[in-house]
């Protein structure tokens, strides 16, 4: 990680520019109260301030990141059209590439590679005028193993996986939003360890060229911010339909964020799903989503998954474990040893999938979702935990299992910081969606948050 050098604090920086969040910065910049210059300079200060402790970046090189701001200041200066996200700086998950700054993939077989072209979705990035901030850390190869990166509300607990950088440099302050990606539960489960919005779209609607491909089946990019509606917005900008992506469909404008903010037409009704993984829970999450179901009265419903979603976690893993073995044999046939234990298990298990066992897994995918939709005709949206509770220790990036039914079936996800555990850290509410139907489950999850916010007590209160 480059240092920032001198030169970051040759003039006064405003240290509430880097508290603002995605849609806050922009208003600002666009309109004249700060330059992207003043809020990077913030951001970069905030970084200074915390990163010792939190260990979000991987790299971040502040002169090129002041380069992209000036560069924005003197766009704004001759009078051009502005960006949505002209002037924000994001944070990016160090497998995406990002042309001008490494990406090695959080792993010592990358050391060094440095991608010559922008993945699609910071291209969109910067088309919106967004300043790419830096690169935030990963576990290796988006997997299992932990990277440096620490919890920011408790530096002996970890912030998830894979997206940890993400979720942390969010929840730190260091910048307003960060992309994320997700293959089991690696944007909803760092979000909720650390407290912020974390929003999986639908599988097919933003594109992963460009991105490190783990299982392209499940692979999906994903949004981390302060609020639910900066977490849609960017979503809203890196949507844009890629045909260089094969498992993109095209279709219109994704419309995340207006779908969000207009008002439910009736009342939303909530399927409350334990799922299968219910017994790994712990007391604080029970009570607390006990006390949310609560309050939330007539209008959740306790529902139970039909029996095959049982075989979720082992179909999801036998697609996942033989598209690791393919994706990743380079790393496994020319640097083993270089590999985390774990992982070279993983791959060697994956080589032993039939492919007769791999096709029929891929196929339940849709077989779940016709079960799914049955649901999603009675109720909006569903309520079930993100993880476990809150953040495990530093050793772990936490169990993703409660992530791990949606991602098989590729529907929408969002995690919602709405609890507090009995240790003080915070634990989300997943919320999850009918597939392709993103802006209906944002627009039911910001209804939810509104009502529910700072009317909950006891364990379980609202965060």
């Amino acid at each position: 990680m480059a240092a920032s050098g001198a030169e970051t604090m040759s003039r006064p920086v405003d240290p509430g520019l880097a508290d603002l969040g995605v849609r806050e910065v922009a208003a600002i910049v666009a309109n004249g109260t700060a330059t992207a210059e003043d809020v990077t300079r913030a951001c970069l200060a905030r970084i200074a301030e915390r990163e010792e402790e939190v260990r979000a970046w991987a790299h971040l090189d502040a002169d090129y990141a002041l380069q992209q701001a000036r560069s924005l200041d003197a766009h704004r200066a001759a009078g051009l059209p502005l960006g949505p996200l002209h002037g924000v700086p994001i944070g990016v998950k160090d497998i995406i590439d990002v042309r001008g700054l490494p990406c090695e993939r959080g792993t010592v077989l990358e050391e060094g590679r440095r991608p010559d072209a922008d993945a699609t979705v910071v291209a969109c990035l910067r088309a919106a005028g967004a300043v790419i901030l830096g690169k935030t850390v990963t576990t290796e190869l988006a997997v299992y193993a932990p990277g440096k990166t620490r919890n920011p509300h408790d530096a002996t607990r970890t912030p998830g996986g894979s997206s940890s950088g993400s979720a942390a440099a969010v929840a730190a302050g260091m910048v307003p939003g960060a992309l994320g990606t997700q293959t089991n539960g690696s944007v909803i489960r760092p979000a909720s360890f650390c407290g912020v919005y974390g929003f999986k779209p639908s599988h097919e609607l933003i594109s992963r060229r460009g991105a490190l491909a783990e299982s392209p089946i499940f692979d999906t990019i994903g949004t981390m911010a302060r609020s639910l509606e900066d977490a849609a917005f960017l979503a809203d900008v890196i949507a844009a339909y890629d045909p260089s992506d094969p498992w993109m469909r095209p279709g219109g404008a994704s419309a995340f964020l207006q779908t969000a903010e207009t008002d439910p037409p009736v009342r939303p009704t909530f399927a409350f799903v334990r799922t299968p993984v219910w017994d790994r829970t712990e007391d604080d999450t029970r009570a607390g989503l006990t006390e949310l179901c609560e309050a939330l009265g007539a209008s959740v419903d306790e529902v139970e998954l039909p029996e095959p979603f049982n075989r979720a976690l082992e179909l999801h893993g036998t697609v996942m474990g033989a598209d690791i073995a393919r994706h990743f044999s380079r790393y496994y046939d020319t640097g083993a040893d270089k590999l985390s234990e774990r992982l070279r298990g993983i791959i060697e298990d994956g080589r032993k999938v039939l492919a007769v066992d791999y096709i029929l897994a891929t196929e339940w995918v849709d077989i779940l979702n016709a079960a799914l939709d049955q649901i999603f005709d009675r109720y909006d949206a569903i309520l079930t935990p993100s993880a476990a509770g809150e953040a495990p220790p530093i050793e772990t990036t936490g169990d993703p299992a409660f992530c791990t039914i949606w991602t098989y079936c590729r529907v929408p996800a969002i995690s919602v910081p709405l609890l507090v555990g009995d240790n003080g850290l915070p634990i989300g509410v997943q919320m999850v969606g009918r597939r392709g139907q993103d802006g209906r489950l944002l627009r039911n999850a910001r209804w939810l948050v509104d009502q529910v916010t700072g009317q909950m007590s006891g364990d379980g209160q609202a965060a």
